[in-house]
C-alpha cells in the first residue's frame, strides 16, 4: 500500500480490485496508515463501499469523515472543490489522506468523459500539495478503456497489494482526449442572445426547462446556472452567444454556446479565494447541476449542464 513520508507532496495512486474482500482490506489498510501518522483522513465513495469500509475499520471509523460519492460527487465536476479540496483545505498545515472513488459501474457514457477529465486534474490541483488520494477501480466491473485511462491519469497503481509506477502517465493528453465536441439534439430548440437579451435568454431557457419538467428547487438551479452562463459569454465571451435545451434520458440538457475560450483547465473547480470577487459563476453551474459538460477550442467553447426531472 503505499505510504508517504511526511515531506512528500501530492501522491496520487490508483487502486485495481477484484473482490469486497479485496477492497475492504486494502482501503482499510490505507486509512489506518494514514490515522497512525495522525493525518486527517475521508473516505469518498459510493454508498455500498462506504459501508464496506466503516464495517473494515471496525472502531477507528469515528476518526474518519465519510462521504457518498453518489452524492457528493455526482457530478464529477465538483469533487475537487466540494470534496477533496474542502477536506484538505480544512485541514492546511498537516498532510491528508482521501480515498476517492469517482468512477464505479453504473455511471452513464456521458458522465464518463467528466469523470476522466476529474482524475486528470486532481494532479494540477493538488501538484505541491501534501496529500495522498487513493482512487480505487473495480476491475471485474469497469470497462478496459476506463481501466487503460486510469493509468494515464494516475502516476502508479496498485494490484494485488504491490504499487508499481505507470509507464503511461500523462494526464494532460486524458484532459485533451475528453475535450471532445457536443453536439446537440435534433429538437433542441435554441436562441441566439447578446448583451441586452440576458433577460430574454433567461426566460427562454427556464421556460422550456418547465415545459420539460424541471420544477421547485430544480427549476430555480436552472436558472442561476443559465444565468451565470449568458452572463459570462457577454463578458468573457465575445459578448454574445446560443442558449439551447431539449430532454435527454430523464434530464433537461442546457447547453450555452460562445466565441470565447477557457484557458484555465480548473476553471470551475477552485474554491474561491477569501475576499474573491467575481469568477464564480462556473463553480456555481458545478454545485448546483448533476453533470456539466465542456468543450472548448480557438473558435469557441461550449458548456452543457443536466439536472434530473
Amino acid at each position: 500500500m503505499s505510504t508517504a513520508t511526511a515531506d512528500e507532496a501530492f501522491i496520487h495512486p490508483a487502486l485495481f480490485y477484484r473482490s469486497e474482500t479485496e477492497y475492504t482490506d486494502r482501503t482499510a489498510a490505507f486509512v489506518r496508515e494514514g490515522l497512525a501518522a495522525g493525518e486527517p483522513v475521508a473516505v469518498a465513495v459510493p454508498g455500498p463501499n462506504l459501508e464496506l469500509v466503516r464495517a473494515g475499520l471496525g472502531s477507528d471509523a469515528r476518526d474518519v469523515t465519510f462521504l457518498d460519492m453518489t452524492e457528493a460527487g455526482r457530478n464529477p465536476g465538483r469533487i475537487i472543490p466540494g470534496v477533496l479540496r474542502a477536506f484538505a483545505d480544512a485541514h492546511p498545515r498537516v498532510r491528508v489522506r482521501i480515498v476517492g472513488e469517482p468512477v464505479w459501474a453504473g455511471r452513464s457514457a456521458a458522465e464518463y468523459p467528466a469523470c476522466a477529465q476529474h482524475e486528470a486534474l486532481i494532479n494540477a490541483a493538488f501538484a505541491g500539495r501534501r496529500a495522498t488520494i487513493l482512487c480505487p477501480y473495480d476491475e471485474t466491473r469497469l470497462a478496459a478503456d476506463v481501466l487503460a485511462d486510469a493509468l494515464v491519469t494516475h502516476p502508479t497503481v496498485i494490484t494485488e497489494g504491490s504499487e508499481r509506477i505507470s509507464e503511461g502517465y500523462d494526464w494532460p493528453a486524458v484532459l485533451a482526449r475528453y475535450n471532445e465536441p457536443l453536439g446537440r439534439a435534433p429538437d433542441a430548440a435554441a436562441l441566439a442572445f447578446g448583451s441586452g437579451e440576458l433577460p430574454e435568454a433567461r426566460r427562454f431557457a427556464v421556460g422550456l426547462a418547465a415545459s420539460l419538467g424541471l420544477s421547485g428547487q430544480r427549476l430555480q438551479d436552472a436558472e442561476l446556472a443559465v444565468a451565470e452562463l449568458t452572463t459570462n459569454s457577454v463578458v468573457h465571451g465575445g459578448g454574445s452567444g446560443t442558449v439551447a435545451v431539449w430532454a435527454e434520458a430523464g434530464q433537461v440538457v442546457c447547453e450555452v454556446r460562445d466565441a470565447g475560450r477557457l484557458t484555465d483547465p480548473l476553471a470551475g473547480r477552485r474554491p474561491p479565494e477569501h475576499g474573491q470577487i467575481g469568477g464564480r459563476g462556473l463553480l456555481l453551474v458545478h454545485y448546483v447541476a448533476d453533470l456539466v459538460r465542456v468543450h472548448t477550442t480557438d473558435e469557441g467553447t461550449a458548456v452543457r449542464f443536466y439536472l434530473g426531472v
